[in-house]
């Protein structure tokens, strides 16, 4: 009974006793190697070997204990649009696997071809300890910056590589063990990242190696069933332009400028199916191809072509005559133009600022529907906006809850942007029009139905929104007389206009947006509860900004950037004194209100710095832990700041009190680097002290 573990299981000991030779073999061929001194025959492979000889012509230090963070911010983000194609193949693989490996001890990471991370998921303890090699988003991992590793050494070899403790290069990096695994793009030798599994010696799987193998060739295969549906949608663009008798011939290119089709004359090059033609570059904007043809096409015979909001490819079109510039527009979102084309005879031909804007909003910025606006890296946001792209390739109703100012029609716009099928998007706002016109407005009406109806009639936005998106925000707002009316649009596809009994056939997805419970008015009796259930079936909760102080600073770069463009001035600079008050406050009114705040700050001084006492006065009041709701009374414990420094340093103290000491861990919270606090934290005379004692670091 008594007996230990080894005893009562020889095979398991014998097999760890294995484990811990062969490991010394490896360490001390690493030091060997280090040191020029002679390898014996060890359990070192061909392939590690390899990649030591590399790493150490690229002059790697055998001491690196972490990889450099060579992006993060804004940056980031830029370069995750960049590598948007790459992140679209893995986001169904990162929402299974958070799950899935929530436990296990090990951790997910994509990064792209230069071995930066670009997504990470995993178990928590272990993200936690990523952090301290810089395994993290932003990261780079590659064998000529870290040395011998699995996604560097994947990268080097073109090749699926299980890179386990004493093998990898960098000293400090030898308590790690990864198995990685390049992805292809279809078809094609060019690498768009890797897939890696990482944690410590102990999660130490074989099994890993096939995983993430298995991972790369689950992403290779959708971005291929992607690729094949662009190349139809591709060539159903090129048939319009091919009846032209103005055509003398055409080149279809896809996403990544392989060229797909040809026909017609051409200009005397060779073309060749699947290649790329001379000057283009497949990781540009295809609207940039355009800049670098070959001399013998011209720029404004380059027509791409987007499908909701996404460029698929370009078309290029050779006239008849090449001194002619051909009078033809660029396919923007051709998805939106056909849905818009389908149901022009059936809403009517509507006139006045009503009709006007309905037939703008369906037009809406590309730029602006896309999950890369949302800005952020907190665990909140990150939380929300997994569960709003997995929403978003399925055609089923949303409802959005957040408060007010939280960017709630950012995320409908990413979700109806995202989508396969877009259509037209439509945003109507239930609050912001009188009780009477409401239903005018949301199912149109026909002539004479009420006093002041247009004469001709109108569409309303339901009909407007056909085969594609209508987002009714503060659909709380909506009045109970004609919830019954919506419910019964949604539930059947049908809308009948205020004054006539014609059923109309619509094709509508419904994005509700609302800043009240609703479960609360449906209690209160304001709000019906079979509808409540219709609009529901899948909801997403946007979090507030008390509730991400961490993206605080990211928001502000961004506001005071974008926003200095806007007026033509230029931008300011926010301290640390003054981000720590940033981060304090509440913010009742959300992003909105830190972004009006950031644009009073440009407009309203020239100096380049920004002072704390150009701040709100309930912002330099908010002596308050980061995520206290605003109506909060301060505690007795936490009296008002005498100054400034003393707000920070008392900031500085809760975050520290309530990581139990732990400085990396305040760190984080307060959303400032780890140099930054031990300087804050010297400053004011925090160092002394076991409450301030840092254990593991």
């Amino acid at each position: 009974m008594g007996a230990p573990q080894a005893a009562r299981n020889p095979v398991s000991a014998s097999v760890l006793v294995m484990e811990s030779t062969v490991e010394r073999q490896v360490m001390m061929a690493w030091e060997n190697f280090v040191t020029g001194a002679p390898l014996a025959a060890t359990a070192v492979s061909k392939l590690v070997l390899s990649s030591w000889q590399r790493s150490l012509r690229a002059g790697v230090e055998p001491r690196t204990r972490l990889a450099p963070l060579v992006t993060g911010g804004d940056a980031l983000a830029a370069l995750r649009r960049n590598n948007q194609d790459l992140l679209w193949a893995a986001q169904g693989l990162f929402l299974t696997t958070a799950h899935l490996l929530a436990r296990s001890g090990s951790i997910l990471l994509l990064t792209d071809p230069n071995g930066v991370v670009l997504e990470v998921a995993g178990d928590m303890h272990t993200l936690e300890a990523a952090q301290d090699v810089h395994l993290v988003e932003g990261g780079q991992w590659h064998e000529s910056v870290v040395g011998t590793n699995g996604i560097g050494t994947a990268l080097a070899t073109r090749q699926p590589v299980q890179v386990h403790a004493a093998e990898h290069f960098g000293e400090g990096i030898k308590r790690w063990t990864c198995a990685a695994s390049p992805v292809f793009l279809p078809g094609t030798e060019r690498v768009l990242g890797v897939i890696d599994i990482s944690g410590p010696p102990s999660t130490y799987q074989r099994g890993n190696l096939v995983l993430a193998l298995t991972a790369a060739r689950q992403m290779e295969a959708m971005l291929a069933e992607r690729a094949s549906r662009e190349h139809v949608q591709l060539l159903e663009a090129s048939i319009k332009f091919n009846a032209s008798s103005t055509t003398a011939g055409m080149l279809v290119l896809d996403s990544n400028a392989r060229l797909i089709h040809v026909s017609g004359s051409l200009p005397s090059l060779e073309w060749r199916l699947g290649t790329c033609p001379p000057g283009l570059d497949p990781q540009r904007d295809p609207q940039e191809w355009a800049r670098h043809l070959p001399e013998a096409l011209r720029p404004e015979w380059l027509h791409p072509v987007r499908v909701a909001g996404r460029a698929i490819g370009a078309l290029l079109v050779v006239p008849k005559r090449p001194g002619n510039v051909m009078p033809v527009q660029s396919l923007v979102d051709a998805a939106t133009a056909r849905a818009s084309a389908g149901t022009g005879s059936g809403t009517g031909s509507g006139s006045g600022a009503g009709a006007g804007s309905g037939g703008g909003e369906s037009e809406i910025d590309p730029s602006r529907s896309d999950f890369a606006n949302l800005l952020g890296h907190s665990k909140a946001l990150r939380v929300a906006i997994d569960r709003a792209q997995l929403l978003s390739r399925r055609r089923v109703g949303v409802l959005i809850q957040g408060e007010t100012g939280v960017g709630k029609e950012l995320f409908a716009r990413a979700i109806h942007g995202e989508a396969r099928r877009s259509g037209p998007f439509i945003t109507f706002n239930c609050g912001a029009t009188s009780r009477e016109l409401i239903g005018s407005e949301l199912f149109g009406h026909v002539r004479g139905a009420y006093t002041g109806a247009t004469a001709e009639g109108r569409a309303g936005r339901f009909e407007l929104a056909h085969g594609g998106t209508l987002c009714l925000d503060e659909i709380g707002e909506l009045p109970l007389e004609l919830q019954p009316i919506l419910l019964r649009c949604l539930e059947e596809g049908v809308v009948c206009r205020l004054g006539e009994a014609k059923p109309r056939r619509v094709d509508v997805r419904l994005l509700a947006m609302t800043n009240r419970d609703l479960l609360k008015e449906v209690e209160a009796g304001r709000f019906r509860r079979d509808l409540y259930h219709r609009i529901s079936v899948t909801a997403i909760r946007v979090p507030a900004l008390r509730e991400r102080v961490s993206d605080i600073e990211l928001l502000t770069e961004h506001f005071n950037r974008s926003l200095a463009e806007r007026h033509v001035t230029a931008g300011r600079t926010f301290g640390p004194a003054v981000m720590a008050l940033l981060r304090a406050y509440a913010w009742p009114g959300n992003v909105r209100e830190l972004r009006n705040t950031v644009e009073s700050l440009l407009l309203t001084s020239n100096e380049d710095e920004v002072d704390c006492t150009e701040l709100p006065d309930e912002i330099r009041a908010a002596a308050v832990h980061p995520g206290i709701d605003p109506g909060t009374p301060s505690p007795a414990l936490n009296p008002p700041a005498s100054s400034l420094e003393e707000t920070e340093r008392q900031a500085i103290m809760r975050a520290v009190k309530s990581m139990h000491g732990n400085l990396a861990q305040a760190a984080r919270l307060l959303g400032v680097s780890r140099s930054t606090l031990y300087r804050k934290v010297e400053r004011y005379h925090l160092e002394t002290g076991s409450r301030f004692d840092t254990p593991g670091e």
